[in-house]
């Protein structure tokens, strides 16, 4: 009798494996998520690829999101993982300090992130150590500012077509 591989047997095997490098997990929507120490997310991304049971071989997302309200947590960087035979998905996070945004470039693990690494840097400034081309990917070189940050305000404080008057208020 095979042992079934749910986010219940992941998640024990995985504690088993690294317990102090996870900071938490959940289960949005069916979806086993964990939140790693960043100087962890290389070795256990790496574990989840070459674990003969869970087998998380293809990597759907790496993405970045911003969290100005954090304190040294500000950045952070998600990672979407497949097991296609067990037909199970896994999110990774790692939280960054947001005065030095790097963690480890996943791209010898898996060669798709090279990509999305290159977009995450290129619109959050998320630094991917060791990555082979770390440069801007869809916006130009000569940017000097990371476009999805939350640095900037929404709108122009300068406009005066969105004076409330205009708007019966």
């Amino acid at each position: 009798m095979t042992k079934e591989i749910n986010n219940t047997y992941i998640l024990e095997k995985l504690h088993t494996q690294f317990g102090n490098e996870i900071i938490s997990s959940e289960e949005p929507y069916g979806m086993l998520t964990i939140t790693v120490k960043p100087n962890a997310a290389y070795t256990i991304l790496s574990w989840f690829k070459n674990d003969k049971e869970i087998q998380a071989t293809f990597l759907t997302d790496v993405c970045g999101a911003h969290f100005p309200d954090l304190p040294g947590q500000e950045f952070c960087v998600i990672y979407h993982i497949h097991s296609l035979v067990n037909n199970i998905r896994i999110r990774v996070k790692a939280f960054l300090s947001g005065n030095s945004p790097s963690i480890p470039s996943i791209t010898n693990l898996f060669p798709a992130a090279n990509w999305q690494e290159r977009e995450t840097y290129d619109f959050y400034g998320i630094l991917f150590e060791g990555h082979p081309n770390l440069t801007r990917i869809m916006n130009v070189d000569e940017m000097d500012y990371f476009p999805l940050r939350k640095e900037y305000p929404l709108e122009d404080g300068t406009r005066t077509d969105k004076e409330d008057k205009y708007f019966g208020r």
